[in-house]
């Protein structure tokens, strides 16, 4: 069976500006406080936390969907990319982000579930709350 990690979250900013801040690499590193390597445009390489998330961007459609490989360091050498969808919607006067990421092995599930939560969305509230 499939593991599949499903994610909501609500933001205080718009669908278009989470979009860019999620691409744009000095943004995405002042909401994780990590360096990162990131672009808009299919086929850019991604790497986040020291190298201990990398994958490609397979599609951007901007404002509106990321579709990317990712793997974390935790993943086998023989463990496939896991595919990460994030979309991008309007949800009143604030943004929603629906995360769909498939295909993380077993023994990196739970803490790459618990990393959305810690290491993205909840220093993203903080970071537009301040």
């Amino acid at each position: 069976m499939r593991n599949v990690i499903y994610k909501t979250v609500v933001l205080k900013a718009s669908a278009e500006a989470l979009f860019d801040m999620y691409v744009d690499p000095v943004m995405h590193q002042a909401i994780t406080g990590q360096p990162v390597m990131v672009a808009a445009e299919a086929g850019a390489e991604f790497e986040a936390f020291d190298g201990a998330l990398s994958g490609v961007m397979l599609q951007v459609v901007k404002p509106r969907l990321i579709v990317q490989t990712w793997r974390s360091s935790a993943f086998a050498e023989e463990d496939p990319d896991s595919i990460l969808i994030l979309s991008f919607h309007t949800q009143g006067e604030q943004g929603r982000i629906d995360l769909v990421h498939l295909d993380v092995p077993d023994q990196d599930y739970e803490n790459v579930k618990i990393g959305w939560r810690e290491k993205y969305f909840e220093p993203w509230r903080e970071f537009l709350a301040n």
